[in-house]
């Protein structure tokens, strides 16, 4: 065992050891407190009961139904389901009763799964449905899972589900009950049976110095803490042009340009993130001209800085509390009786104590740092400028109707380059390795190939296709099949989700339809949120044999309105973003590991 390297004296001067802490770590104590008192919440307006109709659910269902998929209770409202005449919902009764808990899970080996059909299909609903003047937002392919009440039971994989978002307060039951029956009847006639179409009230919602600091290890206390001022992903952004609509979004990756337009060598990097979150038009195209002025991007805005600094604090607090246990088991085990397993137990906690008290020195020095040198946006956070910002466009002409929503902005050496790593996904300390683990493979079966990420990070490698992503990682305890996603975004940090198995569809203000890769939030009986305003640009990802492969661009999520809970994530498909990247930037590398 060393030496205990602090003394009672030096141990008490900083506040870690005695009968009261140190100002600073009660001042902590204070301000985490602070983080925590919550505003008088706004009274509750009940909202107007829901005329009855024969083809709508009741009140109870359509609040109900839905239950488990969003965090908390931010799930959609049912207007409409197909099968509501042979498949009941009945309310739990009993003393202790609770309601059906339910997951979304992807479509996979299915007749709509079979060659390119879906596409096709979903593309004619969308017209069907337009046709009838809805106000669509959405078309998904989905299926629910409802989780067993009690351990041990069974739960229940629900049939393949065409699950249909409209804005609220614009649909009747009677005009999705007309509407189903006619998709029912579209899709009897390509051989497609036993199908449900479901729908539901939805809104579609745009997630939108010194150098920067490098990524520390596992041993050193600011390793988490101090991800937002670094390159890794997840880099949160804000840029001039949108200060005034305090918006903020998210990297998506790097990539070296080696050729300039002229032809000649470029040592330019470049960053990615979405258009919107780097221009306020989004309508006309934008490149930065010789002798305009330029438009500035920085690494946070000031929503997110704050967050940082409060979770710095935060931070701060916690080791304070757990060395004032520590100092007191001490003080215990230092009064008894000398004996082979007290002298273990007196070493052992000075060691921990010792860990607390190197954390403590460590974490004030950042938190220090970062006031003193990152606090103004407009001197200390420029990370570099936009360059080219393409408009939001849909690809009717091309035929795809993926959306092009990215912009590309140039990195600043003296802020970038000494910490730069490439593409590099940081997991650190949110989640420990077991509990990702379960996160990724939430049924268990974890194939025997999965690494763990060293250090808490992983390298994006390369790209799925949307022919790779129809085949499923495996099959879970309850052979469902499954693709595991994850992003770590600006707002929501890491989260995992999964993929819907077939592209969606969804339709903007302007009624035009574009295809999506669709994300549900994933997770066994409780569901966390997949995104969040704030995270629009995050890189959607995947992970096979301990490596990232690009899934897609987020760039929007969907909820049931207002502030509420997203419980439809999507993006744009990878390999359409870099196909774009490249038509601009041809010589584009979007894998070195050094500037």
């Amino acid at each position: 065992m060393a030496t205990f390297p602090y003394s009672e004296a030096e141990l008490k001067q900083v506040g870690l050891l005695g009968d009261e802490l140190s100002i600073r770590t009660l001042e902590c104590f204070n301000l985490q407190t602070q983080l925590y008192e919550s505003p008088d919440s706004p009274p509750s307006i009940s909202s107007e009961a829901r005329v009855f109709s024969e083809f709508g659910p009741s009140r109870f269902e359509s609040l109900s139904y839905y239950n488990g998929i969003t965090a908390g209770d931010d799930h959609p409202l049912l207007i409409y389901r197909s099968n509501y005449n042979t498949t009941s919902f009945k309310r739990p009764t009993g003393r202790f009763a609770s309601l059906p808990v339910k997951s979304v899970h992807g479509v996979f080996n299915t007749p709509l799964n079979q060659g390119n059909i879906w596409v096709t299909v979903g593309l004619e609903i969308v017209n069907l449905i337009k046709a009838r003047k809805i106000s669509l937002t959405s078309v998904n392919p989905a299926r629910f899972f409802t989780h067993p009440v009690e351990d041990g039971e069974e739960g229940s994989l629900g049939p393949v589900v065409i699950w249909i978002g409209v804005k609220p307060g614009t649909t009747s039951p009677e005009m999705a009950h007309d509407a189903s029956q006619e998709i029912l009847a579209l899709l009897k006639s390509k051989g497609i049976e036993g199908i449900v179409v479901e729908w539901k009230e939805s809104v579609l919602q745009r997630l939108a110095g010194r150098p920067l600091l490098p990524a520390v290890g596992n041993s050193d206390a600011t390793q988490n803490v101090r991800r937002f001022l670094t390159p890794l992903h997840g880099v949160s952004l804000a840029a001039q042009d949108l200060d005034r609509d305090d918006v903020e979004g998210t990297l998506t990756l790097w990539f070296h340009e080696n050729l300039g337009q002229d032809g000649k060598p470029s040592d330019k990097v470049f960053g990615v993130t979405t258009c919107h979150v780097l221009r306020k038009n989004t309508t006309v195209d934008y490149e930065l001209r010789d002798g305009a002025p330029r438009s500035y991007v920085r690494i946070c805005g000031n929503r997110r800085f704050d967050r940082g600094l409060n979770e710095t604090t935060e931070e701060i607090a916690n080791r304070g509390r757990a060395a004032e246990a520590l100092t007191r088991e001490l003080t215990t085990w230092r009064a008894k009786e000398r004996t082979p397993e007290s002298i273990e137990e007196v070493e052992h906690t000075e060691w921990n104590l010792a860990q607390e008290a190197k954390a403590d020195i460590k974490l004030w020095a950042f938190l220090t740092d970062a006031r003193l040198n990152w606090s103004h946006k407009n001197l200390d956070r420029n990370i570099g400028y936009t360059q080219f910002a393409p408009a939001i466009t849909v690809d009717v002409e091309g035929g795809t109707r993926f959306i092009s929503d990215w912009g590309a902005f140039v990195a600043a050496e003296g802020k970038v380059k000494d910490t730069f790593e490439g593409n590099v996904v940081y997991i650190g300390t949110k989640y420990a390795p077991r509990q990702l683990v379960k996160m990724l493979y939430p049924f268990g079966d974890v194939p025997p190939s999965y690494k763990l990420p060293e250090e808490g990070k992983f390298r994006i490698v390369g790209w799925s296709t949307l022919d790779e992503l129809a085949i499923p990682d495996g099959t879970d305890s309850e052979h469902h099949r499954f693709v595991t996603v994850g992003k770590d975004g600006n707002a929501s940090d890491l989260t995992i989700g999964q993929y819907a198995g077939l592209v969606s569809f969804t339709e903007n203000d302007a009624g035009v339809t574009s295809i999506e890769i669709a994300i549900y939030n994933a997770g066994r009986k409780t569901a966390d949120d997949f995104s969040e305003p704030g995270d629009s640009g995050a890189l959607v990802w995947r992970m096979k044999n301990g490596e990232g492969y690009i899934v897609g661009q987020l760039h929007s999520g969907e909820n049931k309105g207002g502030s509420s809970s997203n419980h439809v994530s999507y993006c744009t498909p990878g390999e359409k973003l870099l196909a774009n990247i490249k038509a601009k930037f041809p010589h584009a590398d979007f894998f070195r590991t050094t500037w």
